[in-house]
């Protein structure tokens, strides 16, 4: 039966490839969060493998390369168009093209894929014992291939690493343990691994040498498993003493956020919310991103009010656009996060690093006619550096504003002014813009790895999100679930009492596990080429 279904995907035309190529694509994005069928795996990767035997071109192979891409990106990020839809009147239009073209462009990353795999060696004439070192050979490649054009999606063009491969697994906390050591892109190459290799026995169904192969991996991944579930026994996580956060999640559609009507109303939802019942026992209020839409910083008036129910020695933690003289004498506009005393006083400042493309600035802005999705028509301008944020009553921590907290080993600045690491990460963001979709669920996932990588808890406030408290180990303490109105009283975990490796030498350690798996795939190689 495997070796009829292999014969079958390697000899298909070329245009039952492609579309089968963008249904495979489809079909791993059910892998991801939410869903969580990683058995798919099992199954897209394999057959991908075996169809890219059938390409006896490198520009066949980049087109199913491509077409998995696109049918796999297409579905794992079609949230996107609801943004466009919150102002239909200006941005439906452009929904479906401009999605349709993001994925197109992102299918590339799977073209390169395939055309890496391609070149590596394959006899598909020759006996099937024969056959089973360059199959295994090409699956070990896809593997060093996928989380390789996976780290590139990183960080070229600005970088986007939304949905990795090792996200399918953060449903299951023990599984995710290993980030603390070998970062998402690590667990995600070990499962690219474990998945490809079951294409093995495709070429060689009935040898002894082709099931092994395609066994051994799996058994690894529960390795992985048992190792996370022993690090997860027993493990406590101890609370900051003196400190009682209220995260506020007020649940205001993005349609009506920024009417000039509503918007004082929308600011008084913010200050209700924080002084309602058991305020008394709260040290501190959190704001989600751009929760007003005010520039706090220059308002004195409305931060009295905002802080008018802080007790002394707390304080308010606010998301707000920001306004500065830059050095051309334009003022500049800010996504901040504020840090604000019971006495009103900005005790300090965050602006957004990582700016999301045609959300909060148009890049080839001369070349696009419309402007950004974000209320007004001046781009914001980007940060200057992450930073750690240290102020009286709280430990120091690390600020993350939307999005920032999906790119892995980049989530905590330099050590606060007393030179000590952030002790914890704070994530507002505002996913109102996604509906009731995959994209709110697929950010917390990432926060959630996040958390893990460094040892470090972390408190994500939404406008509407999902609103949660993750320990340092990954595990959900408390949350606001999406398109729901409310708070969230709860202590602030602790750090993990010593440093994560992956916490010291971040994506260098992935980086250094995908060097030595091609070293070994090359000596492999050379081998066989000398033993033939």
């Amino acid at each position: 039966m495997i070796a009829a279904l292999h014969t079958r995907l390697s000899g298909l035309k070329t245009w039952q490839r492609l579309v089968l190529g963008v249904a495979l694509g489809a079909a791993t994005t059910l892998a991801m969060p939410p869903w969580h069928w990683v058995a798919l795996l099992w199954i897209t990767f394999p057959c991908l493998l075996w169809m890219l035997e059938g390409c006896r071109t490198w520009r066949a192979a980049a087109g199913l390369g491509w077409a998995f891409g696109f049918g796999h990106f297409a579905t794992g990020l079609n949230w996107i168009a609801n943004a466009f839809y919150v102002d239909a009147d200006t941005f439906g239009v452009f929904a479906i093209p401009a999605v349709g073209a993001l994925c197109a462009l992102f299918g590339l990353y799977g073209a390169a894929v395939t055309v890496i795999v391609r070149r590596l060696p394959h006899d598909p004439d020759a006996l099937p014992y024969d056959r089973t070192p360059t199959a295994a050979l090409r699956a070990a490649g896809f593997g060093l291939a996928w989380m390789t054009v996976e780290w590139i999606r990183g960080w070229f063009l600005t970088g986007f690493p939304w949905n990795p491969i090792g996200s399918v697994w953060t449903a299951w906390p023990a599984m995710i343990q290993s980030t603390s050591v070998i970062g998402t892109l690590g667990l995600g190459l070990f499962t690219v691994a474990a998945a490809s290799a079951v294409s093995v026995i495709g070429p060689a169904p009935r040898t002894r040498q082709g099931w092994l192969i395609a066994v051994l991996p799996i058994a690894g991944l529960g390795l992985i498993a048992a190792l996370g579930a022993w690090r997860l026994d027993g493990a406590k996580i101890e609370m900051v003493p003196g400190v009682m956060l209220r995260l506020v999640q007020p649940n205001i559609s993005q349609a009506d956020k920024w009417r000039p009507g509503l918007r004082d109303q929308h600011f008084m939802d913010h200050v209700r919310l924080s002084a309602g019942t058991g305020i008394e026992n709260v040290t501190h209020v959190i704001w989600g991103e751009a929760a007003v839409a005010f520039a706090l910083d220059r308002d004195e008036p409305r931060r009295k009010l905002a802080t008018s129910m802080i007790r002394p020695g707390g304080g308010l933690i606010a998301g707000a656009p920001r306004a500065a003289t830059g050095p051309n004498g334009i003022e500049d506009i800010f996504n901040s996060l504020l840090v604000i005393g019971p006495d009103a006083a900005v005790k300090a400042v965050y602006d957004k690093v990582y700016l999301v493309p045609f959300g909060e600035y148009l890049p080839l802005r001369g070349l696009i006619p419309f402007r950004k999705l974000t209320e007004g028509t001046m781009d914001f301008s980007p940060g200057t550096t992450r930073t750690t944020i240290s102020i009286s009553g709280l430990p120091a921590f690390s600020p993350l504003i939307c999005y920032e907290a999906i790119f892995s080993g980049a989530v905590t600045g330099p050590p606060a002014q007393d030179n000590q690491r952030p002790q914890w990460l704070i994530n507002i963001t505002n996913d109102s813009w996604f509906g009731d979709s995959s994209g709110p669920r697929q950010h917390l996932a990432a926060a959630q790895l996040r958390a893990v990588e460094e040892g470090l808890p972390l408190i994500r406030v939404a406008n509407t999100g999902i609103s949660a408290v993750i320990d340092p180990y990954g595990r959900w303490l408390g949350s606001i679930p999406l398109n729901q109105r409310g708070t969230l009283d709860t202590p602030l975990p602790k750090a993990l009492a010593g440093r994560t490796p992956f916490s010291w030498g971040g994506q260098a350690i992935p980086l250094f596990i995908l060097l030595l798996g091609a070293i070994g795939t090359a000596a492999f190689y050379r081998r066989q080429v000398f033993q033939s």
